[in-house]
């Protein structure tokens, strides 16, 4: 049964526009609580980052619930794998993420977590997108649900990411630059390494709705290298608006992203005989981090894009590492969800283990130049189904051979197709890439 509403991340959008409207989110919360309700002790975990529409989204969200029987526990701005922890730790029924992660302040959605803290099966979203189709009715006045806030909310969750990393590890003597792009780990990040020892400078910590993401954090690192120079920091931290997402600089300013923190955790992890299962990548991971890999025995498998299909994978294979270039980092065997505060910590754990620095442990790793264009779409196109693009495709992959990879397809988040290359010869790949972008630029035309 195809999904009506959700993506491959939730239900995302633009504010004001169809599905994301307090509207539609009155009607989703009440959805969500005719499937999760049971009885009327029952409640649900609403959390959500730093954008201005957060409120409203919230109370709508709230009144939903309500009228379904449902209880509400309200935790404020929280990063989204704090929201999976918490729903797991409080016995909630579900939690609920109010949160367009990486995208600017004008977006918005939602994602779901089960009671175990792991994304919502289909058949779940299936039953919730059953009755956004249905006529919304209200419960008796005295089986409405209640609302609550959790007012320590954000200590349980420091806490649990201190504990990711033995308490006799001792982080002082670190200087760290952390960038919180504004977003929902503000009040999180910056006590998380500074009470496991490190001497945090924190950045993109002053929220005011608008600029959650706004040239800061995972997705524009150019003002953490900056700081991180500035400073003379050993290394500087970069988390995306919702937390789940990392990426870190060294201490010469070189972005270090998701498939090197990948492969330092997962040469760490076999070092010390933690290391279960294959890594978990995706259709983007490098070739080089295959290749690492590879030569350390550790065998790479690749989902499609997107940690929804990263965690099935893990699963599937008994992974406890996976996640993507982005800086998406899963590690199963410390929480339910990508993390990337936690991610973080076990790759500093790492550098006080061997006593190296960020910038030689990603050494042990040679990335082939990639290249990554998008084409923004007002339509959809089905790349696979367009002989021209296909036509331009293989003419590609046939001339990189086996030292290269081709890769299009359109986004589960925004109107983009996005076009990838990865090849040897950093020059070639990008008119590869170019050439790729113009036939699918004509196609759209046409």
């Amino acid at each position: 049964m195809t999904r009506k509403y959700f993506g491959t991340d939730g239900i995302r959008g633009t504010v004001g526009k169809p599905p994301i409207t307090a509207d539609f989110l009155l009607k989703l919360g009440w959805a969500a609580g005719k499937v999760f309700a049971k009885d009327s002790n029952d409640f649900v975990l609403v959390g959500k980052d730093t954008r201005i529409s957060g409120y409203m989204f919230e109370s709508a969200l709230e009144a939903g619930l309500t009228a379904a029987g449902v209880g509400t526990r309200l935790l404020g701005p929280m990063p989204t794998p704090a929201i999976a922890y918490l729903t797991r730790t409080l016995r909630a029924k579900a939690g609920i993420v109010i949160s367009a992660s990486h995208n600017p302040y004008y977006d918005n959605g939602i994602k779901f977590f089960s009671v175990d803290g792991t994304k919502l099966p289909d058949e779940i979203e299936q039953q919730i997108e059953h009755y956004i189709d249905s006529p919304m009715t209200t419960i008796e006045s005295a089986k409405l649900g209640k609302a609550k806030r959790v007012v320590d909310a954000p200590g349980r969750y420091i806490e649990f990411c201190k504990a990711s990393v033995p308490t006799g590890l001792d982080f002082s003597g670190m200087k760290i630059i952390v960038d919180c792009a504004h977003g929902a780990t503000y009040h999180i990040a910056p006590h998380v390494f500074s009470e496991v020892g490190a001497e945090v400078i924190a950045i993109g910590v002053e929220p005011n709705g608008l600029n959650i993401n706004g040239d800061c954090g995972a997705t524009k690192p150019e003002k953490l290298v900056l700081a991180v120079l500035e400073h003379q920091a050993d290394f500087g931290v970069a988390l995306d608006g919702d937390g789940d997402r990392l990426i870190m600089v060294d201490h010469k300013g070189e972005i270090v992203d998701g498939d090197e923190l990948i492969f330092i955790i997962a040469k760490s992890k076999q070092l010390a005989g933690q290391m279960s299962g294959p890594v978990i990548g995706t259709l983007m991971t490098n070739l080089g981090m295959e290749h690492a890999l590879n030569n350390l025995g550790i065998p790479l498998l690749r989902a499609q894009v997107g940690d929804r299909y990263v965690m099935e994978m893990m699963g599937k294979h008994n992974s406890i590492l996976g996640g993507e270039n982005s800086g998406h980092i899963i590690c199963l065997d410390k929480t339910t969800t990508g993390d990337g505060i936690i991610a973080a910590l076990q790759v500093m754990a790492e550098m006080k283990y061997s006593d190296k620095c960020l910038h030689d442990l990603k050494q042990g790793m040679s990335k082939y130049p990639q290249i990554l264009l998008n084409v923004k779409t007002s339509k959809k196109i089905n790349t696979d189904d367009n002989a021209a693009i296909k036509a331009a495709v293989q003419r590609v992959e046939n001339q990189l051979g086996s030292d290269g990879r081709v890769l299009l397809r359109a986004s589960g988040t925004e109107p983009l197709i996005r076009v990838m290359v990865e090849g040897k010869d950093k020059n070639i790949v990008e008119a590869y890439a170019q050439s790729l972008v113009d036939t699918v630029v004509n196609s759209i035309d046409a």
